[in-house]
């Protein structure tokens, strides 16, 4: 069974930067699309950017490009989001997920870590 551990969150000003971690275990992930959701107080989960394992291409929702990069280290099992420029708008709980077609992880991966929690303060 997969299984998702993310860590990395806290408290940050506003214009800071975090790096967020999360280890994936329990599959061969070579088909796998990965990535990051975040959910904010009293609005629904959303999509933030995910990388397709095999390739490394990345994608990324419009309200964090140009600020958050994804990576993936493929030997450990471990995808990355780094996050500069951070805005008060990005406090919430930031949620890893997998899933093993790239095409429906955008509406709902299958996969999801517990979350942690970033908070950004102006």
């Amino acid at each position: 069974q997969v299984h998702l551990s993310e860590s990395g969150g806290g408290l940050v000003q506003a214009g800071g930067s975090l790096r967020l971690s999360c280890a994936a275990s329990g599959d061969t992930f070579s088909s796998y699309a990965m990535g990051w959701f975040r959910q904010a107080p009293g609005k629904e989960r959303e999509y933030v950017a995910d990388i397709r394992w095999s390739g490394g291409s990345t994608y990324y929702s419009d309200s964090v490009k140009g600020r958050f990069t994804i990576s993936r280290d493929n030997a450990k099992n471990m995808i990355y989001l780094q996050m500069d420029s951070l805005k008060p708008e990005d406090t919430a709980v930031y949620y890893c997920a997998a899933d093993p077609r790239y095409v429906t992880f955008p509406s709902g991966p299958k996969y999801w870590g517990q979350g942690t929690q970033v908070t950004v303060s102006s």
